[in-house]
């Protein structure tokens, strides 16, 4: 059979398709704007057949119907990174969490510890010989998709069609579903006045020749909005947005001093706008990867000048670092910043950088702050912190004692909070009656 009969014969409706879902079911869901609503849509309407299915992604877009009251019981989903779709299900116990480094995913599918019955992934329509490409989002879906034991695909037109190890044939497909449907969208949203003076701090850190990581919204945005003067920058990242175009229209964006995957922008999903969908398709600049390999810390080393830029919810006066949750409160996830800190910082003249404003609630609390909230988890330890960048400046905490961390961060907190953060006593149990009294000034 050539790969043509075996694609129409495995061509179904969404709602066909899913009837491969079964009672105890783990079902992977792709990520980002690769998110196959029709297929997800498609399951929910079999709700009244179903118990206990697993819904196991990262970040997708659209709503997400299996987490409402309703479904309990029936749908539950396992967030790897949570989106403002999910969180409300996450914080009232229908759904779950679970903290891990984007590196680390792709082994709990490869050695079934998290073994996944159904993948739905979203593909470009097939090439001359029968491959398709994930398009957008490679991350961790290819991964899934191949381990699954039943893998069932939405091929949209309008998938972009992406370079790279972005592809799987038609005959590791069990079902196909066609759309010619709109990708969901991340829309790019003018920075604030606080993230551009943040940009403008990260950016005096970025020399040329620097190859960058950059994560999800406005302050990364910026901060490519102030790289037009910088020259034959590079990109080795798990995602880019918008804001890469154009640099490379520009010039600067050009891999031309890259270590390895020179020329290329190495990145493991996209998340942007039709624009940068259509700038990605059939492009040669972009190279898809998974995310075991975009973000192997080793790997990521090997690039000359690496610079990581992450952000966080709130750092401590050592240096420890919250960057997926809000007290006990679930809110994000891990992502890729452990792993591209810990690259960044063995990159030879790499840098490791972490970018927040100094405030949060309109300015009523500072993210500066003594201890973190209660519950709060350590995303990035003080051991791997070596910049905190503010829109007040910048601090250097790498091989730094607790007092200069303090120092260092205070400088950087928002001035009407320095006195309130100078005023910290020692509370420790530990210390002895003499010390208690010492403050951070």
């Amino acid at each position: 059979m050539s790969w043509r009969d075996d694609f129409r014969s495995k061509r179904r409706t969404a709602e066909q398709s899913v009837e491969t879902v079964r009672s105890g079911n783990r079902v992977y869901v792709h990520e980002g704007c690769g998110t196959p609503k029709p297929l997800l849509d498609a399951l929910v309407l079999r709700a009244p057949e179903l118990r206990k299915v697993e819904l196991l992604h990262m970040l997708t877009f659209g709503d997400a119907p299996y987490t409402r009251p309703e479904y309990e019981g029936i749908f539950r989903h396992n967030g790897m990174f949570l989106g403002g779709n999910v969180r409300p299900a996450v914080a009232a116990g229908r759904a779950d969490y679970t903290p891990i480094f984007l590196s680390e995913i792709e082994d709990l599918f490869r050695t079934g510890q998290l073994p996944i019955d159904v993948a739905f992934l979203q593909t470009s329509p097939p090439d001359e010989h029968g491959f398709l490409s994930l398009g957008t989002s490679v991350d961790c879906g290819l991964t899934a998709g191949l381990c699954a034991r039943h893998l069932i695909v939405e091929v949209n037109r309008q998938m972009p069609r992406t370079y790279g190890e972005s592809f799987i044939h038609v005959s590791k497909v069990n079902a196909i579903v066609e759309t010619d449907r709109p990708l969901l969208e991340l829309p790019r949203e003018p920075p604030s006045e606080v993230q551009r003076r943040i940009a403008a701090n990260v950016a005096s850190l970025i020399p040329d020749g620097a190859v960058l990581q950059t994560g999800i919204g406005g302050i990364p945005d910026a901060v490519l909005g102030c790289l037009r003067d910088h020259k034959d920058l590079g990109v080795h990242s798990e995602m880019c947005s918008d804001g890469v175009i154009d640099l490379i229209e520009a010039g600067v964006l050009t891999g031309d001093r890259k270590n390895i995957h020179r020329g290329k922008i190495l990145i493991g999903f996209a998340l942007g706008t039709r624009r940068l969908f259509e700038f990605m398709n059939e492009n040669p600049i972009f190279e898809m990867r998974p995310t075991k390999y975009t973000n192997d810390p080793f790997v990521i080393a090997r690039n000359d000048r690496m610079i990581a830029i992450n952000s966080a919810i709130q750092v401590d006066l050592t240096g420890q670092v919250c960057a997926d949750s809000i007290g006990g409160s679930p809110y994000s996830g891990f992502g890729g910043q452990v792993d591209f800190t810990r690259g960044a910082a063995r990159s030879n003249g790499g840098k490791a950088i972490i970018a927040l404003p100094s405030t949060a609630k309109n300015g009523a609390i500072s993210r500066i702050c003594p201890i973190l909230d209660p519950g709060a988890g350590v995303v990035t330890s003080r051991a791997d912190v070596h910049y905190v960048v503010t829109e007040y400046g910048i601090a250097y905490l790498h091989g730094k004692t607790l007092r200069q961390r303090a120092e260092a961060l205070i400088a950087i907190a928002h001035p009407k909070f320095h006195n309130e953060l100078c005023q910290i006593k020692e509370t420790s149990p530990s210390t002895p009656e003499s010390a208690k009294d010492v403050v951070f000034a």
